[in-house]
């Protein structure tokens, strides 16, 4: 029997009654804020609603507008991201806060090609701003609009290739009117009802138009793209503290991963085996000692670091991207997940070492 096809109202009744009270979402009736949809959506690249909450609210209260945000510092907003990940996009998050206050005189542009004009908005995102905050007709379409539209229209290839497919029955059953809710009422419907694993098809407003549910294989879509092995990499990292209590930390180069990052000197993460690393490539000679290893899974790689530390040196630096910070100030720098893994290893060291020194202090004095 073939099925009907999907329509908008019966998602968007559905959305009326049951949609998600997030903190950057407008309340039923009120006219959405620009700056917190797009806030909250490159926050959201990546990442999942519970993890970006917190970021978002702290974000808002810092930097309430995009005013704000453009006078704000490089440097507090990449401690601001730190732990959000892909740091590049708190880079372009900055750059398009001043782009639209020098260029827009603070006002987001309404149209998608406008829109992915500035820096770090790309075809979702402009998409997903026009949509929601302006409620131009756009073709919104994330993870879960994936998800739902393999499923509803029993698209039975790999998404990386099924991508023009999707678009066009995505473009099918937007409507011109309310796409910005149907946009939401999609993700919702994706992250509520229609998961990735043992959805609850009996409570979905589209039950009856599924494909997949009328084949009985909803856990099926979307296809997955055959798994490869994800690259293995090591490197070397270097945490010294000097005999006043100094740390010596780098500020990594602005482009590549991790761009413009506050971090410990290192070698290169290559592929070569972490038994060829050694001391020898520290940043200046001293008696490193291996303390253990710090292992970190990136979206195309997992990484390896050998942690050696080193206490008690002279202050001293090699060029301008290198500086010392207070121990008790190091926590307070943008250091990325993996770089606040490394500290903290390192910390328990210093800690250790201090506890060492006090006994043998007070073994003599007796």
């Amino acid at each position: 029997m073939e099925q009907s096809r999907p329509k908008a109202q019966s998602l968007l009744r559905w959305y009326d009654r049951h949609r998600r009270d997030l903190p950057w979402r407008a309340a039923a009736g009120e006219r959405p804020d620009p700056y917190a949809v797009w806030l909250s959506e490159i926050m959201l690249q990546q990442t999942t609603v519970p993890v970006v909450k917190n970021y978002y609210t702290s974000f808002l209260k810092r930097w309430p507008d995009v005013a704000d945000l453009a006078r704000a510092s490089s440097e507090d907003v990449m401690k601001a991201w730190a732990g959000l990940g892909y740091y590049s996009r708190a880079r372009n998050l900055h750059a398009c806060a001043q782009h639209i206050m020098r260029d827009y005189q603070g006002r987001f542009p309404q149209t998608e090609e406008a829109l992915r004009a500035l820096p770090g908005i790309g075809p979702y995102t402009a998409a997903a701003i026009a949509a929601i905050a302006f409620d131009q007709h756009a073709i919104v379409i994330d993870g879960n609009v994936e998800r739902v539209i393999t499923r509803l229209f029993g698209i039975n290839r790999p998404k990386h290739l099924a991508k023009v497919d999707i678009y066009k029955a995505t473009a099918l059953i937007t409507p011109k009117k309310r796409s910005g809710d149907f946009a939401q009422a999609m993700m919702d419907l994706g992250s509520m009802i229609c998961t990735p694993r043992s959805p609850s098809c009996a409570q979905c407003p589209w039950v009856t138009c599924c494909q997949a549910y009328a084949q009985g294989t909803p856990d099926a879509f979307p296809v997955k793209k055959p798994k490869t092995q994800r690259p293995q990499r090591q490197g070397a990292i270097f945490v010294a503290r000097s005999s006043t209590g100094f740390i010596l930390m780098r500020t990594r180069p602005s482009k590549g991963l991790l761009g413009g990052m506050n971090d410990f000197p290192s070698t290169d993460w290559t592929d070569k085996n972490a038994s060829d690393l050694s001391p020898k490539d520290a940043p200046f000679r001293a008696p490193w000692k291996h303390v253990g290893d710090v292992e970190h899974v990136f979206s195309h790689f997992a990484l390896q670091l050998r942690v050696y530390c080193v206490d008690g040196v002279a202050r001293k630096t090699r060029d301008a991207d290198h500086f010392w910070v207070k121990q008790d100030a190091v926590k307070d720098q943008a250091l990325p997940s993996l770089m606040q893994k490394v500290w903290e290893r390192a910390a328990d060291v210093f800690a250790d070492q201090k506890k060492t020194a006090r006994h043998t202090q007070g073994r003599a004095a007796r």
